[in-house]
């Protein structure tokens, strides 16, 4: 591939990947009683400190892939996250033919968001990337700072 395509198609994967985190975090935030009560209904314990859990797992984990800070770590922690919320909430078996289809629907869904986030993971956020911006390296005086040797600082 080109670097073109390199450069805008992790930011546009970046941006695509979270676009689902980040609106499903907001609305639980919004919502954390629904949240709450919905996970109670799946006879799970700590539902309100699940639900609030999840809501900022969601939220900050999607920014960060967003922004492109602390990429690896967010989609590896989103990823994990999607094995339990796929088996409690997705699950198909003993279900009728229709509400089956549609949890096998989520069941795909998940597997192909979790596999870019393992993409992420392991090749990280690509050249637009808060992360990768910090770490070019800087000519001296970029940024209004001056290096040592032009502050006369350096022996």
């Amino acid at each position: 591939m080109n670097g073109r395509f390199e450069k805008y198609g992790s930011l546009v994967a970046r941006l695509a990947v979270a676009a689902i985190f980040v609106h499903g975090g907001w609305s639980k935030v919004g919502g954390l009683e629904g949240t709450a009560a919905y996970i109670a209904s799946k006879g799970l314990p700590a539902a309100e400190l699940g639900a609030l859990a999840v809501a900022l797992l969601e939220l900050f984990g999607g920014l960060a892939i967003a922004l492109g800070v602390g990429t690896r770590w967010a989609a590896l922690a989103l990823a994990l996250f999607l094995v339990p919320t796929t088996w409690f909430f997705h699950n198909p078996l003993g279900l009728d033919a229709a509400a089956a289809q549609m949890q096998w629907i989520h069941v795909y869904k998940n597997l192909a968001i979790a596999g870019g986030l393992l993409a992420f993971t392991a090749f990280g956020p690509g050249p637009l990337a808060l992360e990768a911006w910090s770490r070019r390296p800087r000519r001296p005086g970029q940024l209004g700072f001056r290096s040592i040797t032009q502050a006369g600082l350096r022996t």
